[in-house]
């Protein structure tokens, strides 16, 4: 596979991401791991009670910690994992994903964490001194009076961290790697033509555009209560989207690719524009269900396993 690659996991999982991950959502747990070195991928899920989980910034995400701990602990024990170390993705509502420019950034990745939580000291609504901070250089240009970083910043609230990685942990597993779902999706692109992607949940939207190994645009919106305000809101994100992809690479898109708590059939009928094609960004699996999924998307969890150790 040749496409995106992405290094930005908040904790740090030597040698790369774990051969095992679970993704965290309100409706359940999604798990999948490799159970041989190099084996086909299991996926299992197991669903949640409705209010266990409630992605936010500010509030406590989590109401119901037997619950989600006990559908973790359901969820890996179907796929065989063979680590105990895992890449847990949490909903992009819990999360803060930036693409920054800076005119240096210091070479060390602890000289350059405090320059990144001095940056978003005024850009995310919660305590940044105490937040996960992680980052991955994007690009890298110079001339002859400046050199210019392009970085990719994700901030999670330090307890909203704390609430997923303890779960994780009562689970009998190991947070090693924590990711939001966007990014985490981003990493089963295999492609390197610039892309649309979007991934709904019931309570946010995210857009995203990817070229390559770069990431132009990535945004996310909290999403009303009202199902009428719902599509108005994506159907100008999408917009919005479209008109800086033209922008930025001079041609408009004519494909999505789609992951989310819809189907990408419903999706496109709540975006309602003939104009764009709505595919799936991972499709679901044909082979190692170990469980039923039913609208559970895999694009997370297919992702966080790709250059795994």
């Amino acid at each position: 596979m040749s496409g995106f690659r992405l290094k930005v996991p908040v904790g740090i999982a030597p040698g790369g991401r774990p051969a095992a991950a679970c993704e965290i959502t309100p409706e359940g747990v999604v798990a999948a791991a490799t159970p041989t070195p190099g084996g086909t991928a299991v996926y299992a899920a197991e669903p949640l009670p409705a209010g266990a989980v409630y992605p936010s910034l500010l509030e406590p995400n989590i109401a119901n910690p037997a619950a989600l701990t006990a559908s973790i602990r359901a969820a890996l024990g179907q796929v065989g994992s063979r680590v105990k170390s895992v890449t847990v993705i949490i909903p992009d509502s819990a999360v803060r994903v930036f693409v920054l420019d800076f005119d240096t950034l210091p070479s060390s990745h602890a000289e350059a964490i405090p320059v990144l939580r001095f940056r978003l000291r005024k850009s995310v609504p919660f305590d940044v001194e105490h937040a996960g901070i992680s980052y991955q250089v994007l690009s890298e240009g110079s001339s002859k009076l400046e050199t210019q970083w392009k970085v990719l910043a994700v901030a999670i609230p330090g307890p909203v961290l704390a609430e997923y990685e303890a779960a994780v942990r009562a689970a009998g597993y190991e947070p090693g790697v924590v990711m939001p779902t966007s990014l985490a999706g981003m990493c089963a692109l295999d492609s390197q033509e610039a892309v649309l992607t979007v991934n709904l949940s019931a309570r946010a939207l995210t857009t995203s555009i990817v070229s390559g190994n770069d990431i132009l645009l990535h945004r996310t919106i909290d999403l009303p209560q009202d199902p009428e305000a719902v599509q108005a809101d994506v159907q100008r994100s999408i917009a919005v989207a479209s008109a800086y992809f033209e922008d930025r690479l001079q041609f408009r898109p004519h494909r999505l690719l789609y992951t989310g708590s819809l189907t990408a059939h419903d999706f496109a009928e709540l975006l309602a524009d003939p104009e764009f094609a709505v595919g799936e960004l991972v499709p679901s699996p044909e082979t190692g269900l170990v469980s039923t999924l039913g609208h559970q998307s895999v694009a997370g969890v297919t992702g966080a396993l790709v250059g795994t150790n």
